[in-house]
């Protein structure tokens, strides 16, 4: 495949889902490596991903987040590689952040959510230990909150992540707040579930990044449900291709 003319498509390949939700949602290290191979060869150009418990819950715990991180990299070597910092996973900010802090295995780059506590300061630990960041943001509030900041300067990528009934509006008011804030970090745009697909096209619309994968949604354009992971991405770098 020539990528130099595929449009940008991270694959995310598992998010907060459990395994009920979907056979194929990829959970322990050998999974996650598994999809991880199959989105790169259908296309993806960075994978995101959710280390998870032995329940299928998230985890930020070192050796989870390090048993990931290494099947993927083995794996898929060069793969541009990121993980979750969601709060749902350690929802109290200061243990979150010394648990990031005693990562041994790190990762390309990490999401952090700007409206989660916490944030700023998990940011600034990420940048510090060589990892990438990317802002998450999910509303007006967060994006201005992050504008505001000294790390709209530092960011790796700006993500614009909806909810199920967002439209391309409110979209574009949020990209508006981040081309604001004079970043040079490329921002990035994708719906959950209902909006994914509407929204990944209205970012190739946009010439801005976007993903897809089982975390945003577990149905193909038509309306069907995925047979996995790699599905998607190649339905999404076909519909970004028209």
């Amino acid at each position: 495949m020539d990528r130099s003319h595929t449009p940008y498509v991270k694959a995310c390949i598992n998010g907060a889902r459990t395994p009920d939700q979907h056979p194929n949602l990829p959970v322990t290290p050998d999974q996650l490596a598994d999809a991880a191979l199959s989105v790169h060869r259908a296309g993806a150009q960075a994978v995101h991903l959710h280390p998870k418990a032995d329940d299928g819950t998230d985890s930020l715990e070192p050796d989870v987040v390090a048993a990931a991180v290494s099947a993927v990299r083995h794996a898929v070597p060069g793969f541009p590689l990121g993980v979750t910092t969601g709060f749902w996973a350690l929802p109290d900010p200061k243990k979150r952040l010394r648990t990031v802090e005693a990562w041994e295995v790190l990762p390309d780059f990490a999401s952090v959510n700007w409206h989660e506590p916490g944030s700023p300061e998990l940011a600034e630990l990420l940048l510090s230990r060589g990892v990438g960041v990317e802002a998450g943001l999910f509303h007006a509030d967060a994006a201005r909150a992050w504008a505001a900041s000294d790390m709209a300067a530092h960011c790796l990528r700006v993500m614009v992540e909806l909810s199920p009934d967002a439209g391309t509006g409110t979209a574009d008011e949020l990209l508006a707040i981040v081309t604001s804030a004079g970043s040079q970090a490329p921002a990035l745009l994708h719906g959950l579930d209902e909006s994914a697909w509407p929204l990944l096209q209205h970012a190739g619309q946009c010439g801005v990044q976007t993903r897809i994968g089982m975390e945003d949604t577990l149905r193909l354009p038509d309306g069907t449900v995925a047979d996995d992971n790699a599905a998607l991405v190649t339905a999404a770098v076909e519909l970004l291709s028209r």
